[in-house]
């Protein structure tokens, strides 16, 4: 065979030999999900490539096959041109030997592998249309050749999975994928969505409204107290209760009672005619869990009671919801958390705001696995009631008390964050 010939042949080859690399490295690197939804909307490609990735031993067989052997005859062609050119020199043949390594690593290998990781989609869907006849015509050899594979793993006791197209994926990598997609997803619907992962580590009692805070009605109170009370109340839906607040026997739409009003005002009689019983939430239970019983029981607000059965707080599903997309409705105005920010630059909290609350609106880093007020985490720190003017530095946040009253911090000036060089010396000293 003429020198030039064996020459293109040899180029021919490393050619071919780079095109199974590409195969390889594109296929394996290839989005399954993007994949999948090509072949979803038709591409013939992309469904090319589904059906070689759900036999990824044949798949691998065939492309193995074909690179190991056009890098045998590369290598062999190269022999042959040194004997014909050199005849039986030793060092010549290890020259030629160390050339063909150094063309198959660089054109066969490593820049078409670098080219496929680079462009996995374009690259795998095109090559599919070439492997796929590929594995038909040479099936039977991939055949035998995988059954000496299959009896090694058997051997080793190696019981390999079967390569899944439906790659399952956690929570946490899931969330991950949200938080790269950045620059591909809105901000509000990124921040919706690691919302939504966050529910199952929130719970019920990171967003209840405490009982000291809560309009509530007593069925024992004089009616023109009930009936003044109704007109002026902020909520739609209040708790009903007789003498004691821990005694609750129902709610009530307000809208459902004043409905009642064209007969004369408002008595407890007609209250207990229209309430309904009250649904109670065991303290502790996830965001996500409580979002699924508010819809299986169709409720909108619920009672949460401690492990002894008493009465804490409440919880409304939008205030479930407003923890996915954030604040819409207006508070009334005994729930409304004031921020008082200051020329020096500290802000004036009320201490019966929740951690969480200062956390989303002031970028701040409480601590959330303990108390869940700003209040429960200053009597925590002191284990005692501190008194006005009194400061302390928690999670890094340097405050000072400014009035406590009937048993509870008041008010609270937190000033800005310290450095860690700060922290330091404010601890060292």
């Amino acid at each position: 065979m003429p020198l030039h010939i064996m020459l293109i042949a040899l180029v021919i080859l490393l050619i071919l030999s780079g095109f199974f690399s590409l195969s390889e490295t594109s296929m394996m690197a290839i989005n399954r999900y993007r994949l999948k939804h090509l072949a979803k909307q038709g591409h013939h490609g992309a469904r090319l490539t589904l059906k070689l990735l759900e036999k990824t031993d044949r798949l691998l067989g065939v492309i193995l096959l074909g690179n190991n052997l056009l890098n045998t005859a590369s290598a062999t062609i190269v022999a042959v041109i040194i004997a014909s050119l050199f005849a039986q020199d030793d060092f010549a043949l290890i020259m030629g030997t160390v050339g063909v390594t150094f063309a198959i690593l660089v054109f066969s290998e490593i820049t078409p592998k670098v080219i496929a990781a680079a462009y996995p989609e374009r690259i795998a869907l095109a090559a599919s249309y070439v492997l796929t006849p590929l594995l038909i015509i040479f099936y039977p050899i991939v055949w035998f050749v995988n059954l000496f594979v299959t009896g090694l793993l058997i051997l080793f006791r190696l019981k390999p999975q079967r390569a899944e197209l439906e790659q399952k994926i956690s929570a946490e990598e899931l969330r991950m994928l949200v938080l790269e997609g950045g620059h591909f997803i809105q901000h509000k619907h990124q921040s919706m969505l690691l919302n939504l992962f966050d529910l199952d580590a929130i719970t019920v009692d990171d967003v209840i409204v405490p009982r000291n805070q809560i309009e509530a009605i007593d069925l024992n109170a004089d009616d023109e107290l009930i009936h003044a009370q109704l007109l002026t109340c902020h909520h739609t839906r209040l708790p009903i209760y007789r003498e004691r607040m821990d005694n609750i026997v129902g709610l009530v739409h307000v809208r459902k009672v004043l409905n009642q009003m064209q007969g004369g005002k408002i008595t407890a009689s007609t209250i207990e005619k229209v309430m309904r019983k009250p649904y109670f939430i065991p303290s502790g239970t996830s965001l996500f869990s409580q979002l699924q019983l508010f819809q299986e029981n169709q409720k909108r607000v619920g009672l949460v009671v401690d492990e002894y059965g008493e009465w804490m707080g409440l919880v409304t599903l939008e205030d479930i919801i407003e923890e996915i997309i954030g604040e819409f409705t207006t508070q009334a105005p005994t729930q409304t958390s004031v921020f008082l920010k200051q020329e020096d630059g500290s802000v004036i909290v009320e201490g019966r705001t929740l951690l969480r609350e200062l956390n989303r609106k002031l970028d701040f880093q409480f601590p959330l696995d303990g108390p869940k007020t700003l209040n429960g985490l200053i009597l925590e720190y002191f284990e005692d009631i501190p008194e006005a003017g009194t400061g302390l530095n928690v999670a890094g946040y340097p405050m000072e008390v400014i009035q406590t009253k009937n048993r509870t911090v008041k008010t609270v000036k937190i000033f800005p964050a310290l450095t860690e060089v700060e922290t330091k010396h404010s601890e060292y000293n």
